[in-house]
């Protein structure tokens, strides 16, 4: 640090600050996560350790049905996200710059920045006359919408790692004659490797836990984690909730933990 300069950490009340930001936030989870083993139906009521609402849970068809549901869509809409993503990240930032550069950006980046109600709320509009024109009510509308909003998500990343990358490789192996398509294959996809993967990650877990957009396009019978959760939590509170909750805070953790992993920097 430069003398005299500004650091946040010496602010009156930093600490005390971030510290109450992280009890707000992640002591809930970590309440939620220890009541997911409570022996005893009494939400807040301890009465000794057990799993046997995670076997519930396991048992449950609704919650299954909803769990098959998350995984095609989230799989699907991440697949397809990454892949355009990739496409779009190759497109900013190999080659010369080209016309209209800055408005695909914010094309791009467009579902980070407006609420996701009101793309939700577009997003139905459209969706409900083509249900309508064409009576297919299946998950491709949900996988469609998911698709959308998870674009932004695997393009960061992605794009970050194409910027950092030395250039050099791809400069050598246009000197030796391979064509564009072999460069890419052989230099810069190995490369790129980690930033995908981390991109589909990501694009994974957002699609996994997202409510606002498949509570609003989802047709009857496909209900997803959240909005089963949501639904089991307007019905009646239980331990089993915590429990479903728990898993599916474990594997978002588990995703962006994955994804840190891909994308860090190796000593």
């Amino acid at each position: 640090m430069v003398e005299g300069g500004f650091d946040v950490k010496r602010l009156p009340g930093a600490a005390v600050l971030a510290i109450a930001c992280f009890v707000i936030l992640y002591v809930p989870m970590f309440i939620l996560v220890a009541y997911s083993f409570n022996a005893g139906k009494v939400i807040g009521n301890w009465e000794g350790f057990s799993l046997n609402w995670y076997f519930k849970a396991l048992q449950n068809e609704a919650f299954m049905d909803a769990a098959v549901n998350s995984l095609i869509i989230a799989t699907s809409a991440a697949v397809i996200s990454t892949i355009l993503a990739t496409m779009a990240a190759l497109a900013t930032t190999r080659g010369d710059g080209f016309r209209g550069e800055g408005a695909v950006h914010i094309i791009l980046n467009q579902p980070l920045m407006v609420p996701e109600i009101v793309l939700a709320i577009a997003l139905l509009i459209i969706i409900g006359q083509i249900k309508q024109a064409t009576g297919y009510t299946g998950l491709g509308f949900l996988i469609a919408a998911h698709t959308t909003f998870c674009i932004p998500f695997a393009y960061l990343p992605i794009r970050a790692r194409l910027e950092g990358m030395d250039l050099s490789l791809e400069t050598a192996a246009a000197d030796l004659y391979a064509s564009r398509f072999y460069t890419f294959r052989r230099v810069t996809l190995p490369l790129l490797a980690p930033a995908i993967m981390a991109g589909f990650m990501l694009a994974f877990v957002v699609s996994l836990d997202d409510l606002v957009m498949s509570d609003f396009l989802k047709s009857p019978g496909q209900e997803t984690l959240p909005t089963y959760l949501m639904g089991e939590l307007r019905r009646n509170l239980t331990s089993e909730i915590y429990a479903i909750s728990s898993l599916l805070l474990l594997i978002s953790v588990l995703i962006v933990a994955g994804s840190w992993v891909a994308t860090r920097k190796k000593n």
